[in-house]
């Protein structure tokens, strides 16, 4: 699929003083200004991140109410229930908080309550609220989930059940009447960093409980790395405080990993110090594959077992169910794919929406994803659930997806999500006519780019600057997210010197710019050789990476796409 490369730009008067402060590549200082690192301090912080900084949590409107709460909670000896969604934001947060309460309370005071995904659906649910009531719990903790659930949250304190929100979520406008929210996306909410996930709100709220009870922060550390692997899970922007959760957290990862951690890892067979990408595409498939084909409620006890060889078991459960996924995204992919490719119609659209009944509901986000990265258009998978029909939405740059199902609400049951992302539920009998409303609300308002995918090129570099020195800036840049990508590059008018397919769908490539030569690879560029093969100099746009062979370490390129020069 073709892409449209769009090089960002930075004021070339802030990048030269930056640089004047730094003394470093003007091409890194160039990237930092793009990332709004503008001073010497800024660059300081970002670079040296720092848990001294991270902010006070009793800025977090209600933060007194909720650990007041949790102390009476403790005192008069009341049940308390660690409620969270079943995704990898919600399994971490219900696992950090309730092991810490665990360690305050006697047996039995405190345990937690996970939803499931189909018999009960995403959040605060009729069942989890009739759990506490029936097992005598008076106090219940909601973690990434709540902000949206005011009508229970009102019905679960008529039944003398009072409700912390601990969330991440855009507020409604009206707040669910519990005794505290923390959430600091309330508008009047003081707290400086607005970006926090479900885990990292949990976070500060056992920040705060350690701080009262005369722990110190400290205490709170040990979870950082599952602070971490939410961030990296949830797509969070990975600059201010998550920046520094994620860094620390990563260390942890290194150096003393949760035991849950640490069982995924050797199951993983990952032998490498783990980054960003590998809780993005490792851990965290296989913690979400637990809600998304089974029960949820085990990543719990993964993340909380205080024994290895508990950890390894459980870990085994989600490695099988993440191959199960699998085998169910592969094969649900292909059968879609399969029918798009026989609708002749499906190349005039500027939407795509399918469904078969007896697809896995866990999956069909995923395999909306699959569909956007052959077609890249706003997508929606549907499939049978009970006696409705229910799917997941998936967009492209640019576009909102949310908007555009809200549009189409005269035909739904039900809907939520945001700007990228959403589900739906609605009548079997309305399938057909929400597909074409979708289409012709799609068609009215996406921007003809929004159709092509787009790739962000940083700074232009040449061969001569890729240097150890030069990497190892960049690899201090780590980690990589959301508001903080890796750097891509763009090189010019750079020649072939052997280039070759490999594994029939990659390019091994040899090139060269100036004196300089490089190696390289290029995954699912094999199409694209035909350009090496006309001899003309090509524009090139990569990622920097570290290969090791035979004990010996090298730069190479990772090439994203490339083209004839102009």
């Amino acid at each position: 699929m073709e892409k449209r490369w769009k090089i960002q730009q930075a004021d070339p008067s802030t990048v030269q003083a930056l640089q004047s402060s730094l003394g470093i590549s003007e091409v890194i200082c160039r990237i930092l200004v793009q990332r709004n690192i503008i001073t010497f301090d800024q660059a300081h912080h970002f670079f040296r991140p720092q848990l001294a900084d991270l902010h006070d949590p009793w800025l977090m409107k209600d933060m007194d109410k909720a650990v007041g709460r949790i102390q009476s909670a403790f005192r008069h000896g009341e049940k308390i229930l660690v409620y969270g969604d079943y995704d990898v934001d919600g399994t971490t947060a219900v696992a950090c908080l309730y092991d810490f309460l665990r360690k305050l309370c006697p047996t039995g005071q405190v345990d937690f309550y996970i939803p499931h995904r189909y018999r009960e659906g995403y959040g605060v649910s009729q069942q989890g609220i009739g759990y506490a009531q029936d097992n005598g719990y008076s106090l219940i903790i909601s973690l990434d989930c709540g902000i949206k659930s005011a009508d229970l949250i009102a019905y679960a304190a008529t039944l003398g059940i009072d409700f912390i929100v601990c969330d991440h979520h855009l507020p409604d406008d009206q707040l669910p009447p519990a005794v505290a929210i923390l959430n600091p996306k309330q508008s009047d909410c003081p707290y400086p960093y607005k970006e926090l996930c479900g885990c990292g709100v949990g976070f500060k709220l056992i920040t705060a409980l350690c701080e009262r009870m005369g722990f110190g922060r400290e205490e709170a550390f040990q979870y950082l790395d599952l602070v971490a692997t939410a961030i990296a899970a949830d797509i969070v922007p990975l600059d201010g405080e998550n920046r520094i959760l994620a860094y620390y957290g990563l260390k942890k990862v290194h150096e003393a990993p949760n035991n849950g951690i640490r069982a995924l890892i050797q199951l993983s067979g990952i032998e490498k110090a783990l980054k960003m990408v590998n809780l993005v595409f490792t851990i965290a498939p296989r913690v979400n594959a637990a809600g998304r084909m089974d029960d949820a409620a085990k990543v719990v006890h993964l993340f909380t077992a205080t024994d290895l060889q508990v950890a390894l078991s459980f870990a085994g459960q989600l490695h099988a169910d993440n191959t199960d996924r699998k085998e169910t995204d592969s094969s649900m992919t292909e059968e879609a794919l399969a029918i798009l490719e026989k609708d002749n119609e499906h190349s005039e659209r500027r939407s795509t929406v399918i469904y078969q009944p007896h697809w896995h509901k866990g999956v069909v986000g995923i395999v909306a994803s699959r569909l956007i990265e052959k077609y890249y258009r706003p997508t929606i998978v549907l499939t049978r659930s009970g006696e409705v029909i229910a799917g997941s939405a998936r967009s492209v740059s640019g576009f909102n997806v949310y908007e555009a199902i809200h549009a189409c609400r005269e035909h739904l049951l039900g809907y939520g999500g945001h700007f990228a992302a959403a589900g739906i539920t609605l009548q079997p009998d309305q399938v057909t006519a929400f597909t074409s409303k979708f289409e012709e609300t799609v068609a009215a308002t996406i921007r003809p780019d929004s159709l092509v995918p787009e790739l962000l090129i940083d700074a232009e570099l040449r061969f001569e600057a890729i240097r150890p020195s030069f990497h190892s800036i960049i690899e201090q840049m780590q980690p990589f997210g959301p508001a903080n990508a890796q750097p891509v590059f763009i090189s010019r008018k750079v020649t072939d010197r052997g280039s070759r397919i490999v594994k029939e769908q990659h390019i091994r490539f040899s090139l060269q710019q100036g004196p300089v030569l490089m190696d390289g690879i290029g995954f699912n560029l094999a199409p694209k050789f035909h350009l090496l093969q006309t001899g003309a100099p090509i524009d090139l746009v990569f990622t920097l990476e570290e290969n090791e062979w035979n004990n010996r370490k090298t730069l190479q390129l990772k090439v994203i796409d490339f083209a004839l020069s102009c």
